[in-house]
């Protein structure tokens, strides 16, 4: 089973969530989310950086040519391990 969300669901379910966190607010009278172009900023950028090293942390980066070569041996065994 694959479960890729995309970040545009996660996006539109976050913003849902607001919006209905601050209509729950504004019905009860209190006072409602004081969000500003700046607190967006933040989020959207805190969001990119931890995605970014996450994915990059999660990659095999090979930077040394013992690891290259490597990389590409197993990529050959892989390839001939589905050939079988």
């Amino acid at each position: 089973m694959n479960n890729n969300i995309s970040a545009g669901t996660i996006a539109r379910t976050i913003v849902l969530l607001l919006a209905l966190a601050n209509q729950v607010l504004a019905m009860c009278g209190k006072q409602v989310l004081n969000i500003a172009d700046d607190d967006i900023y933040q989020i959207v950028s805190i969001v990119f950086t931890i995605s970014a090293s996450v994915w990059s942390w999660w990659k095999n980066n090979s930077f040394s040519v013992n690891a290259i070569n490597a990389d590409k041996y197993l990529n050959k065994l892989k390839k001939n391990e589905s050939e079988d």
